[in-house]
């Protein structure tokens, strides 16, 4: 997709041209502290699988530019600097000398892959199973907010909005698939649509409420837990039963219903009557359709980056599905799997063996490579992809923002603290971390650790912290 002007996270000139071989190679890996909890609930019942730890209208005003993450400063310098000289931090056999030790940490189990890739180049610097494919967890996110970026561009927002029948005494509420829709903007929406009702002499109506735009299910294969709500294109606040916008919390069975409740309560307040309590149905379609008011979301590039810095599972879900509407393709796990694929594809990345079986990585059959994961973040430092910026500013910082804010706080990993930026991963048995690192003479370089069959988090993820510390300036 064109991007209309260059966006304000890109970096300046002075960037070269990247060497951006398809083979650039990359590993990863989330931390969702409340994915192990749901695992290890699941645990329960499968005794042989389980768990761990872990509005604006058309013709509006322009939408909102996004501000850049906490990590964007640093992430940008390094950009900015790529192209002013040839060399690494390290040649590779130095960095293999540093890396080979920490890599062999038991703590990280039998399976284990790594790549790293100076960014500025696509030249990996050192690898170690790159190409095989692992259990990524949550670092799949990189790869499903890469491909929304790619196909819907940084400025696409997700609507909700509200269609009057033809015969004027039916309103349906209809889901455009944004789980960020909060009770503030589903009051304004519920005002909007009662002063259209009114301006037609409708003062009474009936309320159904639209979830077609997903197929299949709803349920998510870990089944019902903390971590991810039903994924339907109608929801209020993720489906929390609470007041959190992060972590893990109580999910409502049925949010599109809970959703489409309150709106009709609002509607109320409004002046609206509403007969009768909501129902699911179909908003009508073409001629026969009065659109009455919307609600969009924040652009596309802010809810990537939210999606990274604390690694919503909800929003992964969505920005999957709408990556599958932009590939026409049905919005489900299967239709968002395909899309994804395909999206990346496009982008020349090494998917030999990659499996994306949702959108989150709470599913264990995903796969992913460490070179899929390094090459994805080359491709988002390309100064010519503009498009995938957020990619980069919005992983966590190490030390200080998201799923990285309480590591890099010891000794052996203090050079991380504020240096690297990285999706964090985890899974019963499995840890992972990718992202970047400036290096001390200014050259950013992209990273991926995975493990597979690690016996705790608690160990793996300091020796993770210590693989992507032995890439930042000593302090």
């Amino acid at each position: 997709m064109p991007e209309p002007r260059t966006w304000q996270l890109v970096a300046g000139s002075a960037v070269l041209g990247l060497a951006l071989a398809t083979g650039a190679v990359a590993a990863a890996g989330p931390w969702d502290t409340g994915q192990r909890k749901a695992e290890r609930a699941r645990a329960v019942t499968l005794a042989t699988t389980g768990g761990a730890h872990h509005a604006g209208a058309p013709g509006g005003p322009a939408p909102r530019r996004p501000a850049p993450a906490p990590s964007a400063a640093g992430v940008l310098r390094a950009l900015d600097a790529a192209g002013a000289t040839g060399t690494t931090t390290r040649p590779g056999d130095d960095l293999a000398a540093a890396l080979v030790p920490l890599l062999a940490d038991p703590a990280l189990g039998p399976l284990r892959t790594a790549s790293v890739v100076d960014a500025g180049t696509g030249r990996q610097l050192y690898g170690e199973g790159a190409a095989t494919p692992m259990t990524p967890a949550s670092t799949i996110k990189i790869a499903t907010t890469t491909a929304a970026l790619s196909a819907l561009g940084p400025h696409h927002r997700i609507a909700t909005t509200t269609t009057a029948g033809p015969d004027g005494r039916t309103v349906t509420l209809v889901g455009g698939g944004d789980p960020t829709l909060d009770h503030t903007r589903l009051r304004a929406l519920a005002g909007a649509t009662a002063r259209a009702l009114k301006a037609r002499g409708t003062p009474s109506v009936r309320l159904a409420y639209d979830t077609s735009l997903y197929q299949g299910p709803t349920l998510h294969p870990i089944g019902p837990n903390e971590n991810l709500a039903p994924v339907t294109a109608l929801m209020t606040n993720a489906g929390r039963l609470d007041d959190s916008r992060t972590g893990t919390a109580a999910r409502s069975s049925d949010p599109a219903r809970d959703t489409a409740t309150a709106f009709a309560d609002l509607l109320h307040q409004a002046g609206i009557t509403v007969q009768g309590a909501p129902a699911p149905g179909k908003a009508p379609r073409g001629a026969k359709a009065a659109p009455l008011a919307r609600t969009d979301s924040a652009p596309l590039a802010d809810l990537v980056e939210r999606t990274l810095t604390h690694s919503d599972n909800d929003l992964a879900e969505a920005l999957a599905r709408q990556t599958a509407l932009a590939h026409r393709q049905p919005a489900s796990f299967t239709g968002a799997a395909k899309a994804v694929h395909d999206e990346l594809a496009r982008l020349g990345l090494p998917l030999a063996g990659a499996r994306f079986a949702d959108g989150s990585g709470l599913d264990r059959r995903d796969r992913i490579s460490a070179a899929l994961l390094t090459g994805i973040l080359t491709r988002a430092a390309d100064p010519t992809r503009p498009t995938l910026r957020p990619v980069l500013t919005g992983l966590p910082v190490g030390g200080f923002s998201g799923t990285l804010a309480d590591r890099y706080d010891d000794p052996a990993t203090a050079p991380g603290a504020g240096t690297v930026r990285a999706k964090t991963g985890t899974l019963r048995g499995v840890d992972t971390l990718a992202g970047t690192v400036v290096t001390a003479d200014g050259r950013l370089l992209a990273f991926a650790f995975l493990a597979g069959d690690t016996t705790s988090p608690f160990t793996a993820r300091p020796a993770l912290d210590r693989l992507s510390a032995a890439l930042a300036p000593p302090r």
